[in-house]
Formats: C-alpha cells, structure tokens, sequence
C-alpha cells in the first residue's frame, strides 16, 4: 500500500479503479444533489473570445463564483462569491469586482459589499458609476429573510437600500436604457408584479399587477416591456404592456386549451386557529355544482419558503378535471407576505404551518364545497416534509403522497445537502437534540393510520430517498396501507417525462382508491 498516494487521494493509473477513483472528503459541505460528492472543484469565471478562441479565467480559489455581470464598457466583470474563512458554514455572499483581462486567475479583486448577510444578482448601471443588486442583510434565520433592492457605487462606499419600507422580496433586476429606472420582479400576496422604481431611489410604481403572476421580462430600447405572464387558466404567455394594458403576443396553448375545460379558481382568506389572517386557492372541478360536497385535496407547496400564486397550475387542475376540490394554502413560512410572517416559521417546522393549512381545508367545508369524509393531503419536497408531520397528527385525511420529503431529522445532518441551513435554524444535532427530535414527524410514526404513498428520485440528494424509505418502512411494519415508488435515475426535480407521468398517474389513483373510495388498477 503506497500511504503517500492514498494520503493524496491516489495516483494510480485509472486501470486500477475500474469502477472510478475513491472520493477523498475533507470539505463541511460535500455533498449536491445533481453534481454529487464534492471535492475542492470550483465555479470560476472565465472570459471566452469569440474570435481567438481562447478561454481565460479570470477568478480562482477555494471559492464558488457565480451570476458574472459585465460592465458596459466590457472592461469589468461583477460577481458573486462567498469569500469568507469558511464558506461552506454560512450563507455570507458578496458582490465583487474583477478586470475582465485578469491574467492572474482573479487574485486582484475588489470586494464592493460586506453585508453581513447574503448579497446577489449584480446589474451594473450603463454609466457604470454604481451596482444594483438584492440584499438580505438579516443573520439570524437569513433563509427567511427579505431579498431588497440595494445599490452601491462602482468603486465602493456605503451601501443604500431602494425599498427598505417595501418588505416583499424583489429579483430579477434590470435598468432602464437610460438608466433613470430599476426594473424588478416583485413577489406580494399570492401575485407576482412587475415594478419599477428610480435609480436613485424613490416612488415604487407597479407597471403590470393584479392577480396574476409575471415572470421573466425584456425592456426594448424605446421602453417597452415585455413579459411572460401566467393566469389560473392561462399558462405562460409573452404580453406586451402598454398605455392601455396589456396584450397577449404569443398564444401557444390556445388549439389544445379550445378542446378542454379548465376549473376555476378561487382566492381564499381564512383565520388560522389563533386569528391570523392566512391566504390560499380552491381550484373546482369544470363542471363544479354548489349543490355537492366533493372529495377534496389539499396541497402543500415545497420550499418551505415560497408561495402558491395566481398561475396557472397543472396539478390543481388535472385533480379538478378528475372530480376534486383542490385547495392549496400559504402557511406561516410562506413568501410574499413580509419577513415577519415567514419568520414565524423558524425552529417550527409543522408546529407552526400545520394549524394553517388544516384551516384552509376548514374553510372550504364551510363554503359547502367539500366533503369531510374525503379528504387527501400531498406534497412534494418540504411539502412532502408537511404532509409527513400531518399524517402523525391526524387521522382526518383518508390518503397521502408524500414525495421527496424527510422524517428524522437528525439523519438528514450529513446525508443531505442542507447542512448550513440546519445547523442555523436547528443548531447542531448533539447540542440542541431536543428540538431536533421534537421536530421530527418519524417520531410519532406511531400515530400513523393514514394510507400513504412515498415516492422520490433514487439520485436526489436534496431530500434524499432514505427519508422515504424510513418512514415507508416504519408504516409498514406497523400495517399501515403504504407503498414506496423510486424512480431511477432520478433527482430532486427536472424528472424525465416518463417518470413524471408516472408520477401524476399514481397519485392520482392513490387517492381515487382512498379518498374516493373507487378500486384502482395502478400498481
């Protein structure tokens, strides 16, 4: 045994790995889902020219860099890195500054921020003098915090927050051609709007809102913008806005959207159990009389932090088409509704959200739209995390599907891809055990009557598949109605259509058989 070569992860020729080198770990984080174990390999910037071909690179280090910016006089390239001693334990990054002809890997950088907190998403202002960019400068729960639009001068200085008063998340920035104007996408309450507001701070003004969910946009020279925007029966379309509204250009969907029908969907504002005002939708099948009570599912969105909007949504509307009530909530932990209300969700996970999301199911029996006695619950990633702690709290739901979703918590430290995030909302496992356990819906798998469906990529490493198979494996030893679906080859997200389907089919037929009550063939 050659110690030295081992030491150095080995130096071997390939002939003798015929299955692929050993992995030598001695990173904190080494693990991501879709790259898999990660050693000391680094996103770096590099300058490709067209002409000669060459590649040159132009930042360097035991660092990640990332969402490169070029000045408008191509000689400066903005970027984001996490430069602290230990990037790998906080979420720390900054906005820095490289000549865009570094011949030295980027060792001459110029760091523009030092927030304390995450900063991101560099534009640069066409005179160059000065950089917008989000900023969440909040430390503690930071995964919570409010992304706001913030400036600062291209050769550094104090920084200054544009919508400081405004506290909703903001992204996709982008200057006006004659830079008096930032452009940004605005998240608030279930919608999703386009704004803008003055370069040097000032008036934000809302140039398309309403209900429904703008997305990427494009301004022309001349100040026109175009955008991609969703409705709850319209999916992504380009509009252009203009003095009199706005006007669809593309219509990609409208032979197949002539030959069905859709559901409508409904907003909701509903009190939780001590009084807070919560939002959510209730999608109805086509052909929805008011006179019946229908089965009803009630769908958790993943993240934690995120939120259902007015978009179009396949699931709520193939679970309509096929005779269901769908309701989908925004629990405490949401985004859109301020730090505040998603904060509430820290070192709370399912204590906290899951009185929210059984109100909504609450208020849709009160409007006489479901029936009690047939409801199902599901979710996928922190939503199938939610629906896990449900099931352990309550025997109202007569099927779930939980897809790619978690139980023990102290077994996802190290397994997963979330160490920072856990050890900053949790703490570490041996230091602060009992709110880790507490948390933990495998805990009270003893609770469980509920039929439940499991299902995840045997790849994903974001919620990798052991969770599953735990708390499958717990319910079946119990005799609890339960089945497992891995799909191979799989991830957290991006399946492949094959799998997809599948994927929909099963639940469907999950909940047909035990929420509805109606024998299934899907194996």
């Amino acid at each position: 045994v050659d110690k030295d070569s081992a030491n150095k992860g080995g130096k071997d020729s390939p002939k003798k790995w015929p299955k692929g080198k050993p992995w030598v770990i001695d990173r904190l984080q080494f693990k991501a889902d879709y790259t898999g174990y990660l050693d000391h390999r680094r996103n770096h910037v590099y300058v490709y020219d067209i002409e000669s071909k060459k590649l040159t690179q132009v930042t360097s280090g035991d660092y990640d860099d990332y969402s490169p910016a070029w000045s408008h006089d191509g000689k400066t390239i903005a970027f984001v890195s996490n430069r602290t001693e230990e990037p790998d334990g906080n979420y720390n990054t900054d906005i820095w500054l490289v000549g865009a002809d570094n011949a030295d890997k980027g060792k001459s950088l110029i760091q523009l921020t030092t927030s304390p907190g995450a900063d991101n998403s560099p534009k640069w202002h066409p005179n160059g003098k000065f950089i917008a960019y989000t900023s969440a400068p909040d430390v503690e729960g930071s995964n919570y915090a409010t992304n706001h639009l913030a400036v600062i001068g291209s050769q550094g200085g104090e920084s200054r927050l544009l919508n400081e008063d405004l506290d909703r998340n903001v992204s996709g920035l982008e200057f006006s051609e004659d830079g008096k104007y930032i452009y940004f996408n605005l998240e608030d309450s279930g919608e999703n709007h386009i704004a803008r507001i003055p370069a040097n701070g000032g008036k934000i003004t809302r140039l398309i809102a309403g209900q429904i969910s703008a997305g990427a946009f494009s301004l022309a020279d001349n100040g026109a913008l175009v955008a991609r925007i969703s409705k709850p029966k319209l999916p992504g379309e380009l509009f252009i806005a203009g003095k009199h509204g706005l006007r669809q250009l593309t219509h990609v969907n409208k032979e197949h959207f002539s030959r069905i029908k859709l559901g409508e969907t409904e907003e909701i504002h509903y009190k939780s159990h001590d009084g807070l005002e919560i939002e959510g939708f209730i999608t109805k099948p086509p052909s929805f009389n008011p006179a019946f009570r229908y089965p009803t599912l009630l769908l958790i969105h993943g993240g934690p932090i995120s939120q259902y909007s007015y978009s179009f949504s396949f699931e709520a509307q193939l679970f309509a088409a096929n005779g269901y009530v769908v309701v989908r909530s925004n629990p405490r932990g949401s985004s859109g509704y301020g730090r505040d209300f998603c904060f509430a969700l820290y070192q709370g996970w399912g204590e906290k959200d899951y009185r929210d999301v059984l109100a909504a199911v609450d208020r849709a029996i009160e409007l006489g739209y479901a029936d009690p006695d047939r409801l199902g619950v599901g979710g996928f990633s922190y939503g199938g995390i939610l629906t896990n702690y449900i099931i352990t709290q309550t025997d109202r739901f007569k099927g779930a599907v939980s897809g790619a979703g978690s139980g023990l918590y102290t077994a996802m430290y190290g397994h997963d891809m979330w160490l920072r995030w856990y050890e900053e909302e949790f703490g570490l496992p041996w230091e602060n055990r009992e709110l880790w356990e507490r948390l933990s819906p495998f805990n009270y798998v003893q609770n469980v009557t509920t039929p439940t469906l499991f299902a995840c990529g045997e790849k994903d490493w974001n919620m990798p598949v052991q969770n599953s198979e735990q708390l499958y494996q717990a319910l079946r030893r119990r005799g609890i109605t339960t089945r497992l679906v891995v799909y191979p080859g799989e991830h957290h997200g991006g399946w492949t259509t094959a799998h997809e389907k599948d994927f929909l089919e099963r639940r469907l037929a999950w909940y047909d058989q035990y929420v509805k009550g109606e024998a299934s063939g899907k194996k």
